[in-house]
């Protein structure tokens, strides 16, 4: 069964995207990154947060346009708790969140990891004792403010592994082990 993976690139201050959840930010600091084009086919579906799927795409208007950079096709579970205006082929929308984890790691098949994208949808999982891994890509940058990578006022300590750490031209890539 598949593992659920968080990954995200995050400012050194800890932000995922800026206020609103403007993803510009990331687009200077976008480059050749061979740890994620590996995940991209370890993945057999994406768990996606509502905001995050109608939310802003730092390469929106090119080819690499969409989730994963334009990389990824297949299914898509969107933990949402309004239903989609419009039916996109490939995309299911989910309003709770066991039936959507249990869904994408059924959709995942014989693949390794169901990959989340959004802050909400990936603290939801950590919560509820669901998130297996995350994988960080540390970008030089300082944003300010914005969308937090865990954002959790008052929470408690959650304990990681150290999997892996690498060095890229563009980014810091860690890669943790959420221990239970």
């Amino acid at each position: 069964m598949a593992k659920l993976l968080y990954s995200a690139s995050m400012s050194l201050d800890g932000f995922i995207a800026g206020p609103g959840g403007d993803m510009s930010w990331l687009t200077a600091h976008l480059g050749p990154n061979p740890i994620a084009d590996k995940l991209i086919t370890q993945i057999g579906a994406l768990l996606i947060g509502n905001r995050t799927y109608g939310g802003d795409d730092p390469n929106r208007g090119t080819d690499s346009e969409g989730p994963l950079g334009g990389r990824w096709a297949g299914p898509q579970f969107v933990l949402s708790h309004r239903a989609a205006e419009a039916t996109t082929p490939g995309v299911t929308f989910v309003d709770d969140l066991s039936t959507a984890v249990a869904a994408a790691k059924a959709a995942a098949g014989e693949k390794e990891y169901v990959n989340i994208l959004g802050a909400s949808v990936a603290r939801q999982c950590l919560q509820a004792g669901l998130l297996d891994e995350v994988l960080v890509f540390v970008v030089p940058a300082l944003l300010g403010d914005g969308v937090r990578l865990f954002d959790q006022p008052g929470g408690t300590e959650v304990k990681l592994e150290q999997l892996s750490v690498s060095q890229l031209p563009h980014t810091t890539g860690l890669w943790l082990r959420v221990l239970t």
